[in-house]
């Protein structure tokens, strides 16, 4: 009994922090932790929706997702219900996809009372393991657009402030050497981290043999980051370039 109890009291406390938001005037923003309690949560309606293109929705969708792309929200416009007030949530590709947001914000415009972002999205969605849809070309793998060690010098001593290099290893393994100028951002927590990476620079990826890179690269994609490269640090030491500790 004291179990049903604090799960009553939870979801209450999740319920009451729900409509506060929708009181703000505004749509409200849901993080994984909420998004995942409303997806298990038995009994609570409300339509799920993906903002972004039908392409990405048929590699990957939350479970009970509809597509609705932002491009074609006026036209699909009918599929969203009936009843303003029914609580709506907008996903896309994460924290820097601003298909959500617009969606939601259209969503309002037309009268929808009850509206929030999942702002994380389907990237962090993915990460975290919470079961999603997948398509027949989720495994297809991909090519990634190699930097050497030359070439990364001579992109950070003549255009440094065109790229963002990322190290995907371990802190520690971070911490015992890395690329000068580089970030740490672990592959584990790669899309959880995203919102430091910089859409507007070209950001390069690096591990030491190349395999979390290449993951990293493919979360990338799915963020909608289209300036990518990919190093190796193995290749780096290798050559004999400087290293920053």
């Amino acid at each position: 009994m004291k179990r049903a109890g604090s799960v009553a009291v939870i979801v209450g406390l999740f319920f009451m922090w729900v409509v506060s938001q929708a009181l703000a005037g505004s749509y409200g923003v849901l993080d994984h932790v909420k998004m995942k309690e409303l997806v298990d949560a038995k009994g609570q309606d409300f339509t799920l929706i993906d903002a972004r293109n039908p392409e990405e929705y048929k590699e990957t969708h939350i479970f009970g997702a509809i597509n609705i792309p932002l491009k074609k929200f006026d036209s699909l416009v009918s599929m969203l219900p009936l009843d303003k007030s029914r609580m709506l949530v907008f996903y896309c590709n994460g924290v820097k996809c601003g298909k959500s947001k617009k969606s939601a914000t259209r969503a309002m415009e037309i009268g929808y009372t009850n509206v929030y972002v999942f702002a994380e999205g389907m990237p962090v969605w993915e990460e975290l393991g919470y079961p999603f849809y997948k398509g027949d070309n989720y495994e297809k793998p991909i090519e990634t657009t190699k930097i050497k060690p030359s070439e990364l010098q001579a992109l950070m001593e003549a255009h440094p402030d065109t790229i963002q290099l990322v190290d995907v290893r371990d802190p520690e393994e971070f911490m015992e050497g890395h690329i000068p100028g580089a970030i740490n951002c672990p592959l584990k927590d790669f899309a959880l981290q995203s919102e430091i990476l910089d859409k507007k620079k070209k950001v390069i990826v690096y591990c030491n043999s190349g395999g979390r890179s290449y993951k990293a690269y493919r979360k990338l994609m799915k963020l909608g980051y289209s300036d990518i490269g990919q190093t190796l640090f193995a290749d780096w030491k290798e050559a004999g370039m400087k290293l920053a500790l």
